[in-house]
C-alpha cells in the first residue's frame, strides 16, 4: 500500500498508509486527542473522522473548543433530535437543520393533528438521551440522484424532494445514525455517544425557505455541550440574557418603539433612546474630526442606475425594496452609502496632494428583510451606519488601514468591549462569480488586509467566502458581558469601485491614476450596536451615555428650593438631570429612579440643605455617603463627559 504525506498545522510532516482515517491520525498522536476529536479538515475541507484520506494533504483536527468543532457537534445534535422527534411522532417530515451561532434548529412538518407545546420538549430530550446511550456511528452514504429522489418519494417527504431539486448534478450524500436517515452533506461527529447533554430551548413557526407564501413549519431550537457543567453555565447565562433582552429593556427604559402602524423593522427612537444614539454619534464625530474626516449628508433614495453602476443592484437585489418609478426614471431606497460618496469624490478633479480624502456620514439605509427575520433593533429594515470612505493613493493604504483599525479598537474598548477577535474575510476563489473585479485586484487587496493586520500585531483567523462583493474585509467579533460573540465593526479594501465609477486623481507625474478605497464602520449600524450595548450593560449605561444622568430628590417640600437650585446648576453644566419632587415618599421615588437605571441620585434633606451637601446614591449600589455640593458637581461633570 502506498504511503501519503500528512502535514500538520505546526508544519510537521508524517507518512501514513493511503486510506488512513482522521480518527487513526488522531489516535497516532494520543488517545486523549482521539477521544475529544470531532472532525478533521483536509486541505481546509471538512471530513468525517471515519473518511479515508488517499492523497497527500494538510490536515487540521478540530475539537469542541473551535468554532468548526462546535458547528459539527451541533449539526450532529440536530440529527439526533430529529431521530427523537421521528420516533415519537412517526411521519414527521424534515426540512433543514443547520448549526447556528448557539446550537441548532430543525424545521419540520409534523403529522396532521400534532402541535408541539413547551411541555413536550422534556419527552424529546429524554428520547435524545436514550438514543445517545446506544452510541451508534454517524455513517455517510453516497447516493445517485435518482436513488435519493426515490427514497424520499417513498416517504412522501416533499421538503427533501424540493431540496433535491436544487442539487441536480451535485454529489448526493445521506447520513444515517440508528434508525434515522437524512439528506445531508455533513460533517458529523463519530457517534451519538458524544452528545449526552442537550437542551431544547424553544418552539417557533418558520415559513419554508423564509417565504411567507410557503407553508408554515415548526422550528425546534436546541443546544448541546460535551459536559453538564458547560450546559448549566449556558442555561444560567441564557436566563440572564432574557433579563437583558434589548426588546424588553428598550420598552421599560423608553428607548425605542416598533409599531405595525409605522411598519415592521422600522424603529422609532424615543427621547431616551435618541440621547444614547446622539451621544454615540458625538463621540465618533469628535474622533473622526481629529483624524481629518469631512462629514457629508446624502439622500435617502437614489437613481437605480447609480446602484447598477456600483453593483449593489443586482448583487443584493433580493435584500432591497422594489424600485420606485418617478417621471419615467427608477429610484431605489438607499441600500448603501458608498455610491453617493463616490459621486462626491468624483464631483471635482483630485490631485495626489489632496489625498487621502476621508468622507464620513451617519447615513440611514434600507434593506428588505422578511418579517420572520426581524428582531428588535438587531435585524431591521431601516438602520443608520457610521459609514466612511477614504480615497487614497495605493502607497498610502497601509497607514490608513492601521489608522482605521486603531479607531475601531478605540471605539470597542471605550464602549466596554475589551474582548474581541479579528477575522479576515476573503473571497472564495472557487466561486468568483459572486465578486466584482479581477484576480490581480483581489490578490492585492487580500495582501493589503493581511499586511495591515500583521503590522498591527493582530491575532486573526481567515474566513474564505465571507468577503464583500467588492473587496476583502477585517471583521471585529466582539464578546459581550455574557460571553456571546457579535460581528460588528468592519474595515474593507476596495479596488473595484474606483474602476466602476472611473475615479481618478492626478499623480505627481501629471498622469491620471486610480485611487484605492477603504470602507469602514466601527459601530456597523447604530441599531444593532445599541441593541448590543443595552444587553451588554443590562441597561445600566455608563453616566456619559445614560439618558438621564442625575436625579435630584428632595425628601420633603421644605427642600424643594434647594433641590431646584442643584438641578438648575447641573442643567447649566449640560448634565441631563431631572428633579423628582413628586408627592410620593422618597423611598418610592428612589425605587422609580432605580427602575429607570439612573446612574446618580442626589438626595437632599434638612441636614443636607443646612450644610449645603447632598447624599450620593448610585444605581445598584445604594447610599455612598454625604459629599459637598462642589464635590457632587465635580464628580458628575467628570463622569458625564464624552470620552476623548
Amino acid at each position: 500500500m502506498n504511503n501519503i504525506k500528512i502535514t500538520f498545522p505546526d508544519g510537521v510532516v508524517k507518512e501514513f498508509p493511503s486510506g488512513t482515517t482522521g480518527m487513526q491520525i488522531a489516535e497516532s498522536i494520543s488517545p486523549r486527542l482521539a477521544a475529544v476529536s470531532l472532525g478533521i479538515f483536509v486541505n481546509e475541507k471538512p471530513y468525517d473522522l471515519a473518511t479515508p484520506i488517499t492523497e497527500d494533504a494538510v490536515v487540521r483536527i478540530v475539537k469542541w473548543e473551535s468554532d468548526e468543532g462546535r458547528s459539527i457537534f451541533w449539526h450532529s445534535s440536530a440529527h439526533l433530535m430529529a431521530e427523537a422527534v421521528e420516533s415519537i411522532y412517526p411521519g414527521t417530515r424534515f426540512g433543514i437543520g443547520p448549526p447556528i451561532e448557539n446550537g441548532w434548529y430543525y424545521d419540520m412538518e409534523l403529522p396532521e393533528g400534532v402541535k408541539l407545546v413547551p411541555d413536550d420538549l422534556a419527552a424529546i430530550e429524554a428520547k435524545m438521551a436514550q438514543l445517545a446511550e446506544r452510541d451508534v456511528p454517524y455513517n455517510r452514504i453516497a447516493k445517485e440522484y435518482d436513488e435519493a429522489v426515490a427514497y424520499f418519494k417513498a416517504k412522501g417527504d416533499w421538503l427533501k424532494l424540493e431540496l433535491l431539486e436544487g442539487l441536480r448534478g451535485q454529489p448526493i450524500t445521506f447520513y444515517e445514525q440508528g434508525d434515522f436517515t437524512d439528506l445531508c452533506r455533513g460533517t458529523h461527529v463519530p457517534s451519538t455517544g458524544k452528545i449526552k447533554f442537550a437542551k431544547l430551548l424553544s418552539i417557533a413557526g418558520a415559513y419554508w425557505r423564509g417565504d411567507e407564501k410557503r407553508p408554515m413549519l415548526t422550528r425546534l431550537y436546541g443546544i448541546s455541550f460535551p459536559t453538564k457543567k458547560e450546559l448549566d453555565e449556558y442555561l444560567k447565562n441564557r436566563e440572564e440574557a432574557e433579563k437583558r433582552d434589548h426588546r424588553k429593556l428598550g420598552k421599560e427604559l423608553e428607548l425605542f418603539m416598533i409599531t405595525p402602524k409605522v411598519g415592521g423593522g422600522l424603529p422609532i427612537w424615543l427621547p431616551n433612546g435618541a440621547v444614547v444614539r446622539n451621544q454615540l454619534e458625538t463621540f465618533l464625530r469628535r474622533a473622526q474630526q481629529k483624524m481629518g474626516y469631512f462629514q457629508v449628508v446624502t439622500p435617502h433614495i437614489g437613481n437605480l442606475e447609480l446602484y447598477k453602476t456600483s453593483g449593489h443592484y443586482p448583487y443584493y437585489k433580493d435584500s432591497q425594496f422594489t424600485p420606485i418609478t418617478v417621471d419615467d426614471e427608477q429610484y431605489l431606497l438607499k441600500p448603501m452609502n458608498c455610491p453617493h460618496h463616490h459621486m462626491i469624490y468624483a464631483s471635482k478633479p483630485r490631485s495626489y496632494r489632496d489625498l487621502p480624502v476621508r468622507l464620513a456620514e451617519f447615513g440611514t439605509v434600507y434593506r428588505y428583510e422578511q418579517s420572520g427575520e426581524l428582531n428588535g433593533l438587531s435585524r431591521v429594515r431601516s438602520f443608520t451606519q457610521d459609514d466612511a470612505h477614504i480615497y487614497m493613493m495605493p502607497e498610502q493604504l497601509l497607514e490608513e488601514l492601521k489608522s482605521v483599525i486603531g479607531l475601531t479598537q478605540h471605539v470597542s474598548k471605550t464602549l466596554g468591549f475589551s474582548d474581541f477577535k479579528i477575522r479576515l474575510s476573503f473571497r472564495d476563489p472557487k466561486n468568483k462569480d459572486k465578486y466584482g473585479g479581477n484576480d490581480e485586484q483581489w490578490i492585492q487587496a487580500e495582501k493589503d488586509i493581511k499586511d495591515a493586520a500583521d503590522a498591527m500585531g493582530l491575532e486573526y483567523t481567515i474566513a474564505i467566502g465571507e468577503a464583500a462583493f467588492y473587496g476583502p474585509k477585517i471583521d471585529f467579533m466582539l464578546r459581550d458581558a455574557l460571553g456571546r460573540s457579535w460581528q460588528l465593526g468592519t474595515v474593507q479594501v476596495d479596488y473595484v469601485m474606483p474602476e466602476r465609477f472611473n475615479l481618478e486623481y492626478i499623480g505627481a507625474d501629471g498622469a491620471k491614476h486610480r485611487p484605492v478605497i477603504i470602507h469602514r464602520a466601527p459601530f456597523g449600524s447604530f441599531e444593532r450596536f445599541i441593541s448590543l450595548l443595552i444587553e451588554h450593560y443590562a441597561g445600566n449605561f455608563p453616566t456619559w451615555l445614560a439618558p438621564t444622568q442625575v436625579a435630584v430628590l428632595p425628601i420633603t417640600d421644605a427642600q424643594a428650593d434647594y433641590a431646584k437650585e442643584i438641578s438648575d446648576k447641573l442643567n447649566e453644566f449640560g448634565i441631563r438631570v431631572i428633579l423628582d419632587a413628586s408627592n410620593e415618599k422618597v423611598n418610592a421615588r428612589i425605587r422609580d429612579q432605580e427602575m429607570m437605571k439612573v446612574p446618580v441620585m442626589l438626595i437632599v434633606g434638612a441636614k443636607e440643605q443646612e450644610a449645603r451637601t447632598v447624599s450620593l446614591r448610585r444605581h445598584g449600589k445604594g447610599n455612598i455617603g454625604t459629599i459637598t455640593l462642589e464635590e457632587a458637581f465635580s464628580t458628575v461633570q467628570a463622569e458625564s463627559a464624552i470620552p476623548a
